[in-house]
């Protein structure tokens, strides 16, 4: 157990706290960007730096895997390698999940965090001994967080890392925790799992840059691999734990809190009651018994909003009401029953660890997905006119041509909040003004924000404009605002299993997705193209990033369009591999009242059946919404 000391300046509290003194909010930072290459280049350089690796951990002595070994960790290393979900690590914590072992373990956590401890020192150029590396952790109320933390920080300190734990934390906030004055850490992780049930858990890592590369965590997971094989082996000393490490308690939640509200304040500037500018207004949140809480006592109540009716607030890390998840049918149905039953002018559903969002108007309409990205788009092209919007390429195309008719141009990417994110900076790297970035999720990440998804300041930016429209004095609620969005007639997720062991699921989507491609461009399936996803050097189905400078490959996707010889245009099918579980995601959106069924029946003949691939992809999904 680690020791733990409580600083008098800043104390821990659960999501409810009290405020911090002023904070000022600095101006972005230029965003630099380091290629998956190179960090993995660095993360070897390290790892067999000629200084070793007691001067890389500021005197503290670790393991040096021997030449060739790290590679060659065989079975029990891809049990780590596999915990890597594109830009972030999670896996099963506690038993419940049929056919899913528990895998994320202590020892696990604990050697990929002395690992990104490791990666850190090089990044900040400290691998030759001496200074401190600072590194906030934060964690939502899941059950597995106690036990899997103590690992974590034991992990870090093995690092010769100094740890500070924010206790029940948001995600946004565990970055912001990099930047706030008072704070400045050099880095921080997050311990969730997002929307996953709650057996599952997992580590979100953060630098003052903002969240990691897909390939940098790649990088951290191979070098956690043979840690974790070596320990398991009990060689190179890992089974003695020795000292349990000194962590100090501090509450950056309040200090966050302070700056979401020193933003709607300063933004809205309210020409009578400056300090409570949300007097007046009802919005109501449900937290989904995430860590959300805080965002109803910590900044709507103090700004002077009325928040009776909200749903869920107090943490609880067996999700019993329902998952918090934006998408979820559930937490949306239940947020628009409270608005119109509270008369509210706004409801908020945020996911568990707040870097997504989802809004119900004051009609009881549900705004998520594409309506999300519309109603942040209208804002941001009304602030900055002519700004590019960059979006996973699940999005429909009536929302290309509602950021098209306000002046603004759409840029289709692949799936993932990192890749879209991503995305965004590197336009803005080449010149072309990109301020929002979002996937149809809920991941919103503005460029004022750090390039940041925070849930809660997605809010914020509407909160903002709802409360402007009513000193203008124009009438409706902050829905009417998309009243003009064409949304397609049709939209279906269809899931298909990939059959045998995990260990060869990744290959098998692969080569799933990427059998589809070649089907279409070698002519076996006519009607179908790549979907060219605009004019931002994005090409073949939304993957092929043509740049002077790509950003890697995480999972293979692609968006076809289907044009049918007697019908016309139906609509496109997007398909991926899915980086949370062994599946592939076939999503399907048509104009035309039928269009998907058509779509389907015609891949699962052609493509699915033909090509033999339901000897290892369960079509039954596919084949139940055909038939």
């Amino acid at each position: 157990m680690a020791t733990t000391i409580t600083s008098p300046a800043v104390t821990l509290r659960p999501c409810k706290n009290s405020a911090w003194g002023s904070v000022i909010r600095l101006p972005p930072r230029p965003w630099r960007r380091t290629f998956c290459r190179r960090q993995r280049q660095v993360v070897k350089a390290g790892a067999n730096s000629s200084r070793g690796p007691k001067a890389a951990t500021g005197g503290r002595r670790l393991e040096t895997p021997p030449s060739g070994v790290a590679a060659a960790t065989g079975e029990e290393g891809d049990t780590i390698r596999r915990l890597q979900n594109g830009p972030d690590v999670r896996g099963v914590a506690l038993e419940g999940e049929t056919g899913r072992p528990v895998d994320l373990t202590p020892l696990a956590v604990e050697v990929i965090a002395e690992s990104f401890g490791e990666w850190l020192r090089v990044e900040l150029q400290l691998d030759g001994g001496g200074g401190e590396v600072r590194v906030s952790v934060g964690r939502d109320p899941r059950l597995s967080g106690p036990r899997l933390s103590a690992a974590l920080f034991a992990g870090l300190a093995r690092a010769g890392c100094s740890v500070f734990d924010m206790g029940l934390a948001t995600t946004p906030a565990c970055f912001m925790s990099t930047i706030l004055p008072r704070f400045s850490y050099d880095a921080s992780i997050m311990m969730t799992a997002s929307h996953l049930p709650y057996t599952r858990n997992g580590l979100k890592f953060f630098t003052k840059r903002g969240g990691l590369t897909s390939g940098q965590v790649e990088g951290i997971c191979d070098r956690a691999a043979w840690r974790y094989v070596a320990r398991k082996m009990a060689l190179g000393g890992g089974g003695v734990r020795g000292t349990p490490p000194v962590v100090m308690r501090v509450d950056v939640m309040s200090a966050y809190a302070q700056h979401l509200r020193d933003i709607i304040k300063q933004r809205v500037a309210h020409p009578t009651h400056y300090d409570t500018p949300l007097k007046g207004f009802k919005v109501l949140v449900n937290a989904g018994n995430g860590c959300a809480g805080f965002f109803t006592w910590d900044v709507l109540e103090k700004l002077g909003a009325d928040t009776m009716g909200s749903l869920h607030l107090e943490p609880d890390g067996r999700f019993p009401n329902h998952m918090p998840n934006p998408e979820d049918p559930t937490a949306m149905s239940l947020t628009r029953g409270a608005v119109l039953d509270h008369g509210a002018d706004l409801g908020v559903v945020f996911d568990t660890d707040v870097d997504r969002s989802g809004v119900v108007d004051a009609t009881g309409a549900a705004i998520n997905g594409d309506r999300l990205i519309a109603l942040i788009s209208a804002i941001a092209l009304d602030e900055h006119p002519g700004t590019a919007v960059v979006t996973d390429a699940r999005t429909s195309d009536g929302l290309t041509r509602f950021i098209e008719a306000r002046g603004g141009r759409h840029c289709l990417y692949r799936v993932g909040y990192r890749n879209v994110i991503d995305k965004g900076v590197q336009l803005n790297a080449d010149g072309v003004e990109t301020h929002v970035m979002m996937e149809t999720s809920g991941h919103g990440a503005l460029k004022e924000n750090y390039f940041l998804d925070d849930g809660a300041y997605v809010v914020v930016k509407i909160i903002i404009e709802m409360v402007r429209m009513r000193l203008a004095g124009l009438e409706g609620s902050v829905g009417s605002l998309i009243m003009d969005l064409e949304e397609p007639a049709e939209s279906v997720l269809l899931r298909m299993n990939i059959l045998g062991e995990p260990k060869y699921a990744k290959q098998r989507g692969t080569q799933a997705v990427e059998t589809l491609k070649n089907y279409i461009q070698e002519g076996r399936l006519n009607g179908w193209a790549l979907d060219d996803c605009g004019d931002f050097s994005v090409s073949q189905g939304c993957l092929v990033d043509t740049s002077d400078h790509p950003i890697d490959v995480d999972a293979y996707m692609y968006r076809a369009k289907f044009v049918d010889e007697f019908k016309g245009k139906l609509g496109w099918v997007h398909i991926r591999q899915s980086v949370h579980n062994p599946n592939i995601a076939l999503n399907m959106q048509s104009s035309i009242p039928g269009g998907c069924k058509s779509m389907a029946s015609d891949l699962l003949d052609r493509y699915l059946l033909a090509s033999g691939l339901n000897d290892f992809v369960d079509i039954s999904e596919v084949q139940k919404f055909v038939n």
